[in-house]
């Protein structure tokens, strides 16, 4: 079986170069906690790392589907979709999808005065398991935001953005009590649209959905589109699609990149569905939003010239 580090369809990463990592080490606000690596691994077969001799930097994984595996020391887990889990600083691990599995993670190296209460108590796998109050989705715009700022650029401002965002992700995580607000009362139109979102990046079937609101299949998918108008799935294709066309408009990630991410398997059919809901190709879409963006911004300055 092969084993591969990276070279996934789809991924994201950025490694950041020692003379960065210096910097993050000697500021004052930064050296609390900073990044040296981060990434995205969508649908990740084969994956596989090992650390004879560990790292000094801490590792989290999040894994959001599929299942995997990790070593630390002499201790094996087994981790599955929607856990998490923080491999020690200093201490030999190795870790990989499943054998015939592929699992979607999240995964950053950290280090910094205050990484260790991040880490505390994460060495076993912790669950995240979606509720109506579980701000998934937000939690993963959160590493988006880090990721497109350390991609944007290493001036002293991103890193200190990117540092401050790294708290924020990782307390959602160490204080997951406090990061989830109070449930409020929905009916289950609404309890599953909220599942919808919370598993944008995922491939979820009308089963899954009707387990979650607890409601046969016909008599959901009748109150379903007696609201909206549509079937369940139309509607989470929808919400895909609506969310493809922000990442084409403000990121720089390719189509098949933005295909993976939203757990299409097929990026053919990802540009077909693309078309058939919003007229006109993921490369269309953004090429025509482009030239929106530079016609608003044309009009801008000749306004403020004849001010």
């Amino acid at each position: 079986m092969p084993k591969l580090k990276d070279g996934f369809l789809g991924e994201q990463s950025i490694i950041l170069p020692p003379m960065i990592v210096d910097i993050e080490e000697r500021d004052p606000l930064v050296s609390s906690l900073y990044i040296t690596d981060i990434g995205f691994y969508p649908m990740a077969e084969h994956h596989y790392r090992s650390r004879k001799k560990g790292i000094d930097q801490y590792v989290l994984i999040y894994c959001v589907d599929g299942k995997g595996w990790y070593r630390v020391g002499d201790k094996e887990y087994q981790v599955e979709r929607n856990q998490y889990f923080i491999l020690p600083a200093g201490v030999p691990h190795s870790y990989g999808s499943s054998e015939g599995q592929r699992w979607t993670i999240y995964w950053v190296h950290f280090k910094g005065a205050h990484a260790a209460i991040y880490a505390e108590g994460a060495q076993k796998p912790q669950t995240i398991n979606v509720a109506i109050n579980s701000h998934i989705s937000e939690r993963n715009n959160i590493f988006d935001d880090i990721l497109n700022t350390l991609r944007a650029g290493h001036e002293i401002e991103d890193l200190r953005y990117a540092s401050s965002l790294l708290h924020y992700y990782l307390a959602s995580m160490r204080y997951l009590q406090q990061w989830r607000r109070a449930p409020q009362q929905v009916d289950i139109v609404d309890a599953a649209i909220h599942y919808m979102e919370e598993n944008i990046e995922r491939r979820i079937t009308l089963q899954d959905v009707t387990h979650y609101v607890g409601f046969s299949m016909s008599y959901f998918s009748a109150q379903f589109k007696k609201k909206t108008g549509i079937s369940p799935l139309a509607y989470f294709n929808q919400l895909k699609i609506n969310h493809a066309c922000l990442l084409l408009v403000h990121t720089s990630l390719q189509v098949n990149q933005i295909c993976y991410k939203l757990g299409f398997e097929d990026s053919l059919y990802f540009s077909r569905l693309f078309t058939k809901i919003m007229g006109v190709s993921p490369t269309t879409y953004r090429q025509q939003n482009k030239l929106i963006q530079q016609n608003q911004t044309k009009n801008n300055q000749d306004e403020k010239e004849h001010l």
